[in-house]
């Protein structure tokens, strides 16, 4: 079997394995929890809204009645809710799997999290390295472990502010969209460096779903770019969520794997189409931007990895 001709008919078995999901219960999480479900997983859907996660969860036990669902609030914005959501985690779990950091916010008018920080980079970046950090020994004590950060195919047109970080003296929606993006990028990269420098065996994965039909393109104030592209665009030429959802379950399931890969879709400029193997734009690579994005998540968020070796 290639790679084209994946589909998520092809995830081995998952049972017995414990998943996390950001986002879980809308878009490409929801249909990503879906798919693990129906291969066994006992799947964590983490979700601002406890209303929709309970909605997502009936949806899928009513096709589902055996799934595995657990619903807990995440609030990926707030570095407060991230550290009581991993407290609460590492309570109830010895161990986790696979943690897919898909959760995002899109282009929305300029406003900042509850500790000061642009919300998009926010809840799109620093919310995940934070729980990446906090979650990791759990990861460590898994079965085949894997992180899987979702970027998107815009990470090629961002670029990191990092001298306004903040959008204090410029803010562009798309343009700060983009840059959370190539953050998602930039640390699943350096995560997979320093997580094979340590000798873990967690691998560190990264995917994107290509243009797919999702909420982020219609949740927000009436702009051209959200005219044309979710308006016009989701319903004529977007996938639908479970087929973008297939490079993120590609990524967290596939024996195959291997840590450092990126998994996108295999259609024209990487739109749509079954998961292959694809590369990150330079930026995302680039030793001095990865360092530096790494250690001031550090200090934005207090939060330090301890990359444990195995004994």
């Amino acid at each position: 079997m290639t790679q084209q001709q994946w589909t998520t008919d092809h995830i081995p078995d998952q049972g017995d394995r414990v998943f996390l999901v950001t986002g879980a219960n809308s878009g490409l999480g929801l249909a990503t929890t879906r798919a693990l479900a129906r291969r066994g997983a006992h799947v964590i859907l983490a979700v601002r809204d406890e209303d929709k996660g309970h909605r997502a969860v009936a949806g899928i036990t009513a096709e589902q009645p055996d799934a595995k669902l657990e619903v807990r609030h995440l609030d990926l914005a707030d570095l407060d809710s991230v550290r009581a959501f991993a407290d609460g985690v590492r309570a109830d779990h010895s161990r986790l799997d696979v943690l897919v950091n898909n959760a995002g916010v899109m282009a929305p008018p300029r406003s900042l999290s509850a500790q000061g920080h642009e919300l998009q980079f926010a809840a799109n970046h620093l919310g995940h390295f934070a729980l990446t950090g906090l979650l990791l020994d759990l990861l460590a004590a898994g079965s085949e472990p894997r992180v899987v950060t979702v970027s998107s195919v815009n990470h090629r047109q961002g670029r990191l502010f990092f001298e306004d970080l903040h959008g204090e003296r410029g803010y562009k929606p798309m343009a700060y969209y983009n840059q959370s993006k190539l953050a998602n990028a930039v640390f699943g990269h350096q995560l997979h460096l320093r997580l094979t420098e340590a000798g873990s065996p967690v691998r560190s994965v990264l995917a994107h779903p290509g243009y797919t039909a999702t909420n982020l393109q219609l949740n927000g104030p009436v702009a051209l770019w959200r005219v044309v592209f979710g308006y016009i665009g989701n319903p004529l030429f977007a996938q639908r969520p479970a087929d973008g959802a297939r490079s993120q379950l590609y990524a967290a399931t596939d024996p195959d794997v291997r840590g450092g890969e990126f998994i996108g879709p295999g259609g024209p400029a990487e739109l749509r189409g079954a998961p292959k193997r694809v590369e990150p734009a330079p930026g995302a690579t680039d030793a001095g931007t990865g360092r530096r994005l790494w250690e001031l998540s550090e200090r934005l968020t207090g939060v330090r990895f301890v990359f444990r070796t195995p004994v």
